[in-house]
């Protein structure tokens, strides 16, 4: 067991000055709990961020809503220059000569071109090859986000939803379990965990390093049980869960791996708050071994029994 320490350390870039109460730095889906104020709006724009980050639902309802209001937009000049200047268009009436304007948009933004509508006349040209330019443009954007969201690398880890307080050994210890639920392979992980707490009757805050039982696999193949053992050096020693509740404590949690697939280092980050402790609980192993080889239950990845602590 690797010799533990109570060393005190800010550098994680949260600041020790704690906003009113409680509060959480870190949310369980990895993103800090931040909100920038004051920021000039073009400042904030980062559309390659917005783009990339977003779920794949809103990303694909961008891309669909861009290319109607582009063919929206492009079908209203066409319709306003005239659709005389429009050869082939077969309407009888006002509708359907901005429904044949609209798909001839359609056709000229995607270069598919038909050939019964055609451009007649200079404006109408002008038109068509700036729209044709923009639809090249814009697929070539489409491409690459799509690329970038598809080969872009993340460690979906998933955390076991609540952190134990254990019996370890001949004392306790603060433990949670994450797995990778997913085929990739990740090799050489190291976690770090961040204790904070908010100091005594203050607005100031401490934050520890916690010792750790392991603090590095090789590969992830399986669950893993990442395990502080509570003894005396540790910042928890001695508190009960009152305490801890009362202390707003949280537990920072960082996992860095290599993803084989993509060949990169990914991260991944989680926390949990002293209300989300289950205290005299251990978990549940989950793991069976048959003749075929290890069978991992990842359904029970959240499930656990009671342990009589320690004294």
């Amino acid at each position: 067991m690797a010799k533990h320490s109570n060393k005190k350390y800010n550098d994680l870039g949260l600041g020790t000055k704690a906003t009113s109460g409680s509060y959480r730095a870190l949310n369980k889906d990895g993103s800090f709990n931040v909100v920038k104020t004051n920021i000039p709006f073009f400042a904030r724009l980062n559309f390659y961020h917005w783009l990339v980050n977003m779920s794949w639902l809103q990303f694909f309802g961008v891309v669909f809503l861009s290319y109607f209001l582009i063919n929206l937009i492009f079908g209203y000049l066409y319709y306003s220059i005239g659709v005389a200047h429009l050869t082939g268009i077969r309407a009888s009436n006002k509708s359907e000569e901005f429904q044949e304007a609209f798909f001839f948009s359609s056709q000229t933004i995607t270069t598919l071109g038909y050939g019964r509508v055609a451009p007649v006349g200079t404006l109408a040209n002008v038109v068509t090859a700036f729209e044709s330019m923009l639809g090249l443009l814009s697929f070539a954007l489409a491409t690459g986000l799509l690329y970038g969201r598809f080969s872009k690398p993340t460690a979906r880890l998933r955390y076991s939803k609540t952190g134990v307080i254990a019996p370890y050994q001949q004392i306790n210890a603060f433990m949670f379990r994450v797995i990778n639920p997913h085929d990739n392979h990740l090799m050489e992980l190291e976690v770090t965990v961040t204790l904070t707490v908010r100091k005594p009757e203050s607005e100031l805050r401490d934050f520890y390093l916690l010792d750790l039982e392991r603090s590095n696999v090789v590969f992830l193949p399986s669950v893993w049980t990442i395990v502080h053992p509570i003894d005396k050096s540790s910042p928890l020693y001695g508190l009960n869960k009152e305490e801890v509740i009362a202390k707003d404590i949280e537990f920072i949690i960082m996992i860095k791996s290599f993803d084989e697939s993509f060949s990169q280092t990914v991260y991944s980050r989680s926390s949990y708050k002293g209300s989300e402790l289950k205290w005299g609980k251990k978990f549940t192993y989950i793991i069976e071994h048959t003749a075929h080889g290890i069978s991992v239950d990842v359904g029970r990845l959240d499930e656990t029994e009671t342990a009589a602590l320690n004294e």
